[in-house]
């Protein structure tokens, strides 16, 4: 029977496709962090608040990219490079979605829309993240080898999409809500492609390491397809909502550091 399950623990029992599977949310993860990081170094002074909270995003991402590579570690297993058809943070950026990287590189303040543009980014990021990590949750949370690290990140992006919520409600109720929304809009659509091009491409190297026969490739293809399909006529409209969370400031404490010995 194919399913969720099914794949992902194909997937786990095999060296050579687990480390390109960690290798692939290795890198995304690191690179959240760096963008995070420059973002809370370059926020605007009216919005220096806000600047620990993206910090902690920041942190968080790092601290995720390492519980990949070091769980690759204890296989003893080294990080491979990713393929850039499966880079869904470099796709994104090339579709126009968040900050340029070009502009966060340079030491110039950004400005409240820029800040929008970044908490819109979130949001819809941070959905995607933490539905997929609800069904890594569901699959392997008693795992004796992934289970404590997939409870530790999905808990994380939990708070990180809360608190994309409350900050750009906030924002909303200062006069910003129309940008907010034509920014959460187009940053979904342009998401939900993107989402379906990186998961046919790495599971057309899955299938490759793992020796999928064409049939089972197409079923495999077909599911990500109906997902797109269900996300371009309407799904895509989870992603942008807004509401207040149950956990208010969500990122207002220090990242959780991740328990080194569970991992190296």
């Amino acid at each position: 029977m194919l399913s969720a399950k099914s794949l992902f623990l194909e997937i786990l029992d095999n060296d050579d496709s687990f480390r390109l599977f960690c290798s692939i949310a290795a890198s995304g993860e690191a690179q959240g962090g760096w963008e995070n990081s420059r973002i809370a170094a370059l926020i605007p002074e009216s919005e220096r608040t806000l600047a620990p909270k993206v910090a902690r995003h920041g942190a968080d991402e790092d601290k995720h990219g390492r519980i990949f590579r070091a769980l690759l570690k204890k296989r003893g297993l080294r990080p491979v490079d990713v393929p850039r058809e499966t880079d869904y943070t470099l796709l994104l950026e090339q579709n126009g979605i968040g900050l340029a990287h070009d502009k966060l590189r340079r030491d110039e303040r950004l400005t409240v829309p820029d800040i929008i543009v970044y908490l819109a980014h979130s949001r819809v990021t941070e959905q995607r993240a933490a539905e997929q990590m609800a069904l890594l949750r569901r699959i392997f949370e008693d795992h004796p080898e992934v289970g404590r690290a997939v409870r530790m990140i999905a808990a994380d992006e939990d708070n990180h999409l809360a608190y994309c919520h409350e900050e750009l409600l906030r924002l909303a109720r200062a006069g910003h809500g129309r940008t907010i929304h034509r920014a959460l809009r187009e940053c979904a659509h342009a998401e939900i492609r993107v989402h379906r091009d990186v998961s046919l491409a790495v599971m057309a190297h899955m299938g490759r390491i793992l020796g999928w026969s064409r049939a089972r490739m197409g079923l495999v293809g077909a599911g990500i397809h109906a997902t797109y399909g269900y996300e371009r006529l309407g799904g895509w409209r989870r992603m942008v909502s807004l509401s207040m969370p149950e956990r208010l400031n969500a990122l207002g404490g220090p990242a959780t550091p991740e328990p080194a010995p569970e991992y190296a």
